[in-house]
């Protein structure tokens, strides 16, 4: 079991920065790859990045691409999301998510554990 809670999100202007932080319990944190989500009102799900369980290898949706940075921090159980030039159009509950997976996932369905997300607002 996994449990994962986010923080840092919070309104800020276009062009602006944010970081996300997500906090992982227990003491397999390295077992899982790890992705980011958004959610924006009236809209499905859909992936922003993703981090292998080592780090080595990142993926990012197009409309993040040079924009954003997943990182993670295994001896501290905590992966990242680094907005920067933040859009209104990222405006969206964010999520982090676990899948026990050694490959790129961006499916919503194979990721086993979620957690309960932080909203981000870009002001324009």
């Amino acid at each position: 079991q996994v449990q994962l809670v986010e923080s840092g999100g919070g309104l800020v202007q276009a062009g602006g920065s944010l970081r996300l932080s997500c906090a992982a319990s227990g003491r397999t944190f390295s077992s899982y790859a790890m992705g980011w989500f958004r959610q924006a009102r009236g809209k499905e799900r859909e992936f922003v990045a993703f981090i292998s369980k080592s780090g080595s290898s990142t993926y990012y949706a197009d409309s993040v691409k040079g924009r954003f940075t997943i990182s993670r921090d295994n001896a501290k159980n905590t992966v990242y999301l680094q907005m920067n030039s933040l859009r209104p159009e990222d405006t969206a509950v964010y999520y982090c998510a676990a899948a026990p997976k050694s490959r790129v996932v961006v499916t919503l369905g194979e990721y086993d554990y979620w957690g309960q997300g932080t909203q981000v607002t870009v002001s324009s």
